[in-house]
């Protein structure tokens, strides 16, 4: 009775994944930039072109958004971006914070930012970046409801937010709507932080990488320069990493399969480093 159980799982398993139905290669990144910065169009553009690689824009009308041409994307540019093949991702309208408190505002605030893209020939939003990398569980069948596949998150709980360290997504263990990113970058990285965080995208792991403004003339403390980036991107480029927009990950990974607890593997995570800590 036992193997009988079993082997109706394995098999609803196997027909649950059909949707995904190419195997995760190694060395799979995926590239985000949060918050609509200007340089994600003039500086982050052309680069990503220029090795033609995939990305996703997280975007936002918070701060001074819509009077702030200098540090911040027009819709037109943001649309254009969109015609290019990149993914405008949905980071909610105001920028805010997915806390138990907030977490009532969340489907107004993602529906408005949707309107905000279909207003500009950009279809509805599939992937979320949480903005300020704040989480609750209480969100995850709010964005599944609002058609959201998958939700990015920071690196945090599991290592704290001032490091932008992180772990990669591994699918089947993370839940699809808590996303790890596997660095967040910062003004303070060199070359082997970043080597660092995509050195983890293998055996069935991908390494989703968060950036800002590039260089982020808005918010110093999460800028990374241009000569940083172009730095990143030939890592990538030299090495023959593929990497792909947040949505691409649908050609690997089926968001319907979640883990029935989301936070049990970053419990792990914490539990496995504070292990470490200790025995240093």
């Amino acid at each position: 009775m036992r193997l009988l159980l079993s082997a109706c799982i394995v098999l609803m398993f196997v027909a649950s994944t059909a949707v995904a139905s190419e195997p995760i290669p190694d060395k799979l990144v995926v590239l985000t930039f949060d918050d609509a910065s200007k340089s994600h169009f003039i500086v982050a553009r052309p680069l990503l072109k220029k090795y033609k690689f995939g990305a996703t824009f997280f975007v936002t009308e918070r701060f001074d958004f819509t009077t702030n041409k200098r540090d911040y994307m027009t819709w037109d540019e943001i649309a254009r971006l969109h015609k290019d093949g990149f993914e405008i991702g949905n980071h909610t309208l105001d920028h805010m914070g997915v806390t138990d408190k907030t977490v009532g505002n969340l489907a107004a605030q993602v529906r408005a930012l949707n309107e905000r893209c279909k207003a500009h020939g950009i279809p509805a939003p599939v992937s979320f970046a949480y903005p300020g990398n704040a989480i609750t569980k209480n969100a995850l069948p709010i964005l599944k409801d609002l058609g959201i596949k998958f939700a990015r998150r920071g690196g945090s709980p599991e290592f704290p937010y001032k490091e932008g360290r992180g772990f990669a997504f591994e699918p089947g263990l993370d839940h699809p709507l808590l996303v790890p990113s596997a660095g967040d970058a910062r003004p303070g990285w060199t070359l082997e932080d970043f080597k660092r965080a995509v050195a983890q995208a293998m055996h069935g792991k991908i390494a989703v990488l968060q950036f800002h403004g590039v260089p982020d003339t808005a918010h110093n403390w999460v800028t990374t320069l241009k000569e940083q980036f172009e730095a990143y991107l030939k890592v990538l480029a030299d090495n023959r990493f593929q990497v792909i927009a947040l949505r691409d990950l649908l050609r690997y990974v089926d968001p319907e399969i979640a883990p029935s607890n989301p936070w049990g593997v970053i419990e792990d995570r914490r539990r496995q480093l504070g292990g470490a800590q200790q025995k240093q």
